[in-house]
Order: structure tokens, then sequence, then C-alpha cells
């Protein structure tokens, strides 16, 4: 399906994304802990939500 140099080309992006991605948010977290307080419990609220909805989807099934 791909040769293997697009597997090379594949991987090695992937690993370099993801140091790059880690690497911004390291130097941001100052900024993140400053002006995203509270956002956890907007996440909790989201998953709950959704298991609300899948509870109800097999309850009525």
């Amino acid at each position: 399906m791909f040769t293997t140099g697009q597997l090379i080309f594949g991987i090695l992006f992937f690993i370099a994304f993801v140091i790059a991605v880690a690497y911004q948010y390291r130097k941001d977290l100052k900024i993140h802990k400053a002006y995203y307080k509270g956002t956890v419990w907007i996440l909790i609220a989201f998953i709950g939500f959704i298991g609300m909805i899948a509870a109800v989807k097999f309850l009525l099934m």
C-alpha cells in the first residue's frame, strides 16, 4: 500500500510533530494556567453528558 520511503517519512513526521507540540505546550504552560482555570470541570461535564446520552440509548433499546 505504501512504499518504504513513505512509511519512513510518515513515522519521522509523526515523531517530529509530537515533539514540536510537546515543546510548544511546555513553553505556553504558564499562560494556560492563567487563562484556562476551571476548564477541567467543563471537560467532566461534557464527558458526563455524552455518558448520559449513551446510557439513555442503551437503556431504551
